[in-house]
């Protein structure tokens, strides 16, 4: 087993202020709230709620807000097909950089497991976006979702529904070391690349292969894909099977966005599509 120190991560407490200032700021944008109404929202100071914000961010509320826009998605959008060609142009296979956290990944449809004999060994972790269940096979990451009012029940409830016939097996020691390779920027080298598991039909693995070629920073939409795929008129299906992805985060659904630029729904809610989009925005600005 990798031997990876634990993910240096953020008090659980900052991502619950965040997502609360999150809710108010998306729903509030156009208005362009003050800090110190969003601050008196999540019930700090301004001086405090900044501090938060930015220590968990590594952008001030103010440049979050600019980066969840409408107008700041179009930009991500820019030639979002030709990022996808480009991508493709130099391979997806074995250890290249996939996407920003250099994965690795194996493909295996529902028939290469007899399901009776999937084992799946899960636990749950602290990450940047609460808490995290991460779900592990012997080769690799296979589901990684997210635990929300506490209800741990509730986020292994939906893993196992993905895999209605697996054996799961709570093994926080097997799955550590995967959560820390996911949340902290600092374990993402090309020379120990995160492996990754995609159980799935080969429609849905080809789609999440797809969500693996779109760089941070960048976004695409449903019909870019379904054309990468040469199925220009699959777009509602790519839709289906983004939301099917079993590995939040890692495979990048949250960087799939609407046409238009609006950041359409997202599995685990989308305040927290809107979290991730403005972390990884503070992380481009930071690299």
């Amino acid at each position: 087993m990798l031997d990876f120190p634990a993910v240096p991560v953020a008090p659980d407490a900052d991502y619950a202020v965040v997502r609360k200032a999150v809710e108010f700021i998306s729903t509030r944008w156009r208005d362009q709230p003050s800090i110190d109404a969003i601050a008196d929202h999540v019930g700090l100071s301004s001086s405090h709620f900044q501090h938060v914000f930015k220590r968990w961010a590594g952008l001030t509320p103010k440049a979050f807000l600019q980066a969840i826009t409408i107008e700041r998605a179009r930009e991500l959008l820019r030639d979002s097909a030709s990022v996808l060609d480009a991508a493709y142009d130099v391979g997806l296979s074995g250890p290249s950089r996939l996407h920003d956290l250099f994965v690795s990944h194996e493909a295996l449809t529902p028939g290469d497991y007899r399901r009776d004999d999937l084992a799946l060994a899960y636990g749950f972790h602290p990450s940047p976006f609460g808490e995290a269940i991460v779900v592990a096979t012997a080769r690799g990451l296979a589901g990684l979702g997210f635990v929300d009012d506490d209800d741990r029940a509730a986020a292994l409830a939906d893993m196992q529904r993905r895999w209605p016939r697996a054996r799961f097996v709570e093994d926080k020691t097997a799955t550590a070391p995967l959560a820390a390779r996911a949340f902290d920027p600092a374990l993402w080298r090309p020379d120990a690349p995160l492996r990754i598991v995609m159980i799935g039909t080969d429609f849905e693995v080809r789609v999440w292969e797809t969500l693996l070629a779109v760089p941070m920073g960048r976004a695409t939409t449903y019909s870019d894909i379904a054309r990468r795929l040469g199925k220009p008129n699959a777009a509602r299906a790519v839709g289906a099977a983004v939301g099917r992805n079993p590995i939040s985060f890692v495979v990048p659904c949250h960087r799939v966005l609407g046409r238009s630029g609006a950041l359409t729904g997202y599995h685990w809610g989308l305040a927290r599509k809107q979290a991730i989009i403005g972390w990884e925005a503070g992380r481009a600005q930071a690299g």
